[in-house]
């Protein structure tokens, strides 16, 4: 018996840094590709960019683990950086301003906007966007980034990302793997629970490349390619652009505060003053980065707290196994070549499931919270308009004046912004008991 304990418990951490692997994988690869296409870039510009941000956010996430909030969260390109980035990129080309000069201007608003995330930091201020973010502006965080995440992820498993009409097939795979992940999360051991993303994956992969379309490789890059500076455009300063950037990287850093608070009750632990003040200083430094090399910036992932809900996989070693191997995944171009076989709706479909307890964790925020008729708008009103603002196209707001252009467009930031101006101007609790 005990000869065969001793391999599970020398494969198990693997198994489980496996998952991270594919986990890191399956959120950061649509982004270089969505992004590179808008910069209207090669494919081996589009390859070393996508190495890039496999080595930058194994990277990123190593340095976390050991010198930021060190705890096993994902480190990775935000969603919000991602929105912002590709409405600008539109925006600047429909608005006739040229992509080198757009992307040069996002590079230059990307580092301020890090050096800024990094003063907070040192300074300690972290715990005054603990004071702006209540529960209730956390929740409404937590659903609309679940909203924007949801919807994305939906376009992807029917096929939507490469055509204007549902693709059936793919669409049929999508809904399968939805239910099996879900079966196995659900009435699975609680070895096999764990594993779950895994499973799904690997399951939808085979099929897909043997069912439906096989995937070929990718282009790969050269080791050199990976480290060229500015690959957006030399620095530019075009001020509507550079004023977006900051005030994103901004609101960005609310990312530090919700999902610190939303994992709380996961590890059984308090956030300290200690544990922002490292984490903001740390997703600065890569911000920084980020601009220098052309990379859609970073923040701690709430969508996290879906996966280790969903895979019961909280310790510390399979986080850190994950990353390195995504760190040599982005230095190895063969491998990136075949990791970027992974059709990305499979990823989606099995992403989809894991972000679904997003909502969960939107909802204990609210526990003990009452609401009345007069009390109700200060989740509502946030939530909605933030809702119908993802619905809206983005060329809608090209009347808009380019200095709020980009804000307003995105309902992730309106409805935030909305939340934490009602949570602290607004007196609540004397309402709700009037």
């Amino acid at each position: 018996m005990k000869s065969i304990v001793s391999p599970l418990l020398f494969v198990r951490p693997w198994l489980a840094g496996s998952q991270w692997l594919l986990f890191m994988f399956a959120n950061t690869v649509v982004i270089p590709i969505s992004v590179g296409a808008a910069l209207h870039m090669g494919p081996l510009q589009i390859a070393a960019f996508t190495q890039r941000s496999f080595l930058y956010t194994g990277f990123a996430c190593v340095v976390q683990l050991f010198f930021g909030h060190r705890l096993p969260i994902l480190e990775g390109q935000s969603g919000v950086w991602w929105g912002v980035v590709l409405s600008v990129l539109i925006g600047a080309k429909a608005a006739g301003i040229p992509l080198l000069v757009a992307g040069g201007s996002l590079e230059t608003g990307i580092i301020l906007s890090g050096v800024l995330i990094m003063l907070l930091g040192a300074l300690g201020l972290g715990r005054v966007l603990r004071t702006w973010f209540t529960p209730v502006a956390t929740s409404v965080f937590l659903m609309l980034l679940a909203t924007e995440l949801i919807s994305i992820f939906f376009r992807g498993m029917l096929g939507l990302e490469s055509q204007s009409v549902i693709n059936l097939k793919v669409a049929a795979l999508s809904i399968v793997l939805i239910v099996v992940v879900v079966w196995i999360s659900v009435k699975g051991s609680r070895l096999i629970r764990n594993f779950s993303i895994l499973i799904g994956i690997a399951m939808g992969w085979v099929v897909f490349q043997v069912g439906i379309e096989p995937v070929h490789f990718a282009p790969a890059a050269r080791f050199t390619q990976l480290f060229l500076p500015f690959a957006w455009g030399p620095m530019h300063f075009d001020t509507g652009i550079v004023i977006t950037a900051i005030c994103t990287g901004l609101i960005n850093s609310t990312n530090t505060v919700a999902t610190l608070e939303s994992i709380e009750p996961l590890f059984g632990i308090r956030a300290t003053d200690q544990m922002y003040r490292r984490s903001l200083l740390v997703t600065g430094f890569h911000t920084v980065i980020s601009g220098v090399f052309g990379l859609v910036p970073y923040a701690p992932y709430t969508s996290s707290i879906g996966f280790l809900r969903s895979t019961q996989i909280y310790g510390r070693l399979p986080f850190a196994l994950g990353a390195i191997m995504f760190m040599i995944l982005g230095m190895v171009s063969p491998l990136s070549s075949f990791f970027s076989t992974l059709p990305v709706s499979v990823g989606d479909a099995v992403l989809l499931v894991a972000y679904l307890q997003l909502f969960g964790s939107a909802l204990q925020k609210l526990d003990g919270i009452v609401f009345t008729s007069q009390s109700i708008y200060r989740i509502a009103l946030p939530t909605l308009v933030g809702i119908a603002l993802l619905s809206i196209p983005g060329t809608a707001f090209l009347s808009v004046p380019s200095e709020w252009r980009t804000f307003l467009g995105n309902g992730l930031l309106v409805g935030v912004a909305i939340s934490i101006a009602l949570e602290n101007l607004v007196k609540w609790d004397l309402i709700t008991s009037s």
